[in-house]
């Protein structure tokens, strides 16, 4: 494996961004009820939920939601003991394994397919990922979309020195693009939907995951704070689960005029129109399929590995650890299906 890395990684080191160890979360936060939980904004069926307080109702917290621009930032904030939980991607997620972080993951958020991909401005000749070569192309570095841009270069046979990658925050993507700044962006929605309009999908991460790479959002939790509130942490779980349930029984029915619909729009910043399509792209597990082998038996601790494998090939780490599964949890889902 660490060969193949190898030729994956040359090159790129500088063009990966880590963060300070995480500490445990503030003392007052569990004590107090009151807890903030951190989120990228996405236009998921959890925003719904949120926004009617039906897991604050469910758990007995005053909750705070706290929207982040990336997996960085989160780390970031769990590390000061700002949140006890969050949302965080598989590829921030393994930066924080990896440097043994006192963090868990306990459920799969979502599957990252189409709702994060290689937009490209229209017209300046990418038709290719070969013809990315030279461009200025635009990531949120340590992110799940630029271990994806990786994979692509990859494909490619290009590193990061044959293309000039910036590092640049969702919102900083979008004004770049207007100015013309940049040439591409591989970005998640609804920054994705808004280059869309002047530009063209070259690829996707459900791509990038067939090609051997792939990434997903999930919910990571503080030990002691999942330790000190398993039943809440249970209703959480539940609740999450009724959210996505709403929607796989009936995708047809999460249409633009549904005032649900627009209940997540006001949250997240995606057009009504938007959101259908945007839903369609990602892939929600029920938690009755994440608890089984194919997922938090193996399959996640094995993407932990191979991505903690990639650091440590581009020097960012001091190896890779034989065994992962102290970073899981599966107690709260297993719970919750009861």
């Amino acid at each position: 494996m660490i060969s193949q890395l190898h030729k994956f990684a040359a090159g790129i080191a500088v063009a990966f961004c880590l963060t300070a160890p995480l500490a445990l979360a503030n003392e007052t936060t569990m004590a107090n009820k009151t807890v903030v939980v951190g989120h990228f904004g996405n236009p998921t069926p959890m925003q719904a939920f949120a926004a009617r307080n039906e897991f604050a109702k469910a758990t007995g917290w005053t909750i705070e939601w706290r929207q982040f621009e990336s997996g960085a930032e989160v780390i970031e904030a769990m590390s000061k003991g700002d949140i006890a939980i969050a949302e965080l991607g598989s590829a921030p997620l393994a930066v924080a394994a990896n440097q043994g972080i006192d963090l868990q993951l306990f459920m799969i958020a979502q599957i990252i397919g189409e709702a994060e991909s290689l937009i490209v401005r229209n017209n300046i000749g990418i038709n290719t990922i070969a013809a990315l070569e030279g461009r200025r192309i635009a990531v949120p570095f340590g992110s799940t979309a630029h271990f994806s841009l990786m994979g692509v270069l990859y494909k490619a046979g290009l590193t990061a020195q044959d293309v000039e990658l910036i590092n640049l925050s969702p919102n900083q993507i979008t004004e770049a693009w207007e100015q013309k700044a940049i040439d591409g962006a591989f970005i998640w929605q609804p920054v994705q939907s808004r280059l869309l309009k002047t530009g063209r999908l070259l690829v996707s991460a459900d791509r990038t995951a067939e090609w051997g790479y792939p990434t997903f959002d999930g919910w990571v939790v503080n030990r002691k704070f999942a330790a000190d509130n398993a039943d809440a942490l249970t209703s959480f779980v539940k609740v999450m689960d009724e959210a996505n349930a709403a929607y796989l029984k009936d995708p047809s029915a999460w249409l633009a005029n549904k005032e649900t619909v627009r209940t997540i729009a006001e949250r997240t910043g995606a057009t009504p129109g938007q959101i259908p399509e945007i839903l369609n792209g990602y892939t929600f597990l029920p938690i009755s399929t994440q608890v089984k082998a194919s997922w938090f038996g193996n399959s996640i601790a094995r993407m932990i590995t191979y991505t903690a494998g990639f650091l440590t090939v581009v020097g960012k780490t001091d190896g890779v650890a034989e065994d992962y599964s102290e970073f899981i949890n599966t107690g709260p889902t297993r719970a919750a299906m009861k």
